[in-house]
């Protein structure tokens, strides 16, 4: 009898050994499987770190608005007010992607609002951009907003968020865009998750970063990067 129990001990203990290393060997595969996918998605930097080729302003009178210093793209001084909102575009436009870049946004909110933005899948109407924007700025942070459209569409989360951002320094920023469907993360945690229902928005568009009108504002980009999807 005891013979026989310990034969079945043992058998019992092979088959979950089998088990695991039939799991293991899955799990394997899929991780590579997944990694030669995720190969194939090529980053692709949008800013040179030296001057503002492929980019423009949406209005030609603001291209003096921006400037390139330190491998950065800057908009505003942190003195004088901002006139106007101004954007600066890529030449390029995009349908799929996953947008990266590090941003900063700084400024004496007693002087007036501030605020900064980062425009996708948007077209240009003369000197007027529109389409979706992930928004930047305090009480507004991960919002999707539809410049000069919609209006809101979706708030951002800040449950989470709140307790990493960093007002006034380097946070990161990315967009991600597949189909009908939108994900913006700032410092890797999710502020909105949007679908659109609309079938006759656009799909395709300019990235632009903005500077919004109202108080001594500065605002800086960097690393900015994107992956066609």
């Amino acid at each position: 009898m005891k013979i026989q129990i310990k034969s079945v001990s043992r058998g019992v203990h092979l088959v979950k050994s089998c088990f695991k290393l039939t799991t293991f060997i899955t799990m394997l595969i899929i991780s590579t499987m997944n990694s030669k996918a995720q190969s194939t998605v090529k980053s692709v930097s949008l800013f040179n770190g030296k001057t503002l080729d492929g980019w423009k302003t949406v209005d030609p009178a603001h291209g003096k608005l921006w400037s390139v210093k330190d491998s950065t793209i800057h908009s505003g001084d942190g003195v004088n007010k901002i006139p106007e909102n101004t954007y600066l575009c890529t030449v390029k436009e995009y349908t799929d992607f996953e947008f990266r870049c590090l941003f900063k946004l700084y400024g004496d909110s007693k002087t007036g609002m501030i605020n900064s933005g980062i425009q996708y899948r948007s077209v240009l109407e003369g000197k007027k951009i529109v389409g979706y924007q992930a928004d930047i700025g305090s009480g507004y942070w991960g919002d999707i907003y539809d410049e000069h459209r919609r209006g809101k569409l979706v708030g951002g989360d800040l449950r989470t968020l709140s307790h990493l951002l960093k007002e006034g320094e380097w946070n990161s920023y990315i967009i991600r865009c597949k189909g009908n469907r939108h994900e913006l993360y700032i410092n890797g945690v999710k502020t909105a998750d949007y679908t659109e229902k609309d079938a006759k928005i656009p799909q395709k568009g300019v990235i632009a970063v903005q500077i919004h009108s109202g108080g001594a504002g500065q605002v800086d980009f960097r690393d900015l990067t994107i992956s066609e999807l």
